[in-house]
């Protein structure tokens, strides 16, 4: 019987359809070490941070996955 995925899973692999083209790279990596991980790891914050911000509805990824979408940080102040 197949296992059933949880919220979890299925947020992991909503994840990782958008990291495809990271994957696909990742493949590619002869040598690992600190910089190149250090790199992906970057490269994927970006993809991440990118995403939420052209979401057609903000927040759409956690409500798609039964989870609690964030609340806005108030503005910093700003003297005037």
């Amino acid at each position: 019987m197949a296992k059933r995925l949880n919220r979890i899973d299925l947020l992991e692999l909503d994840i990782d359809l958008r990291l495809t083209d990271l994957w696909r790279e990742a493949c590619e990596v002869g040598e690992w070490n600190l910089e190149v991980v250090g790199a992906f790891m970057r490269a994927a914050y970006g993809k991440g941070y990118c995403d939420a911000l052209t979401e057609d509805s903000p927040g759409s990824l956690c409500e798609e996955h039964g989870y609690r979408v964030p609340g806005r940080r108030p503005a910093p102040a700003v003297d005037r």
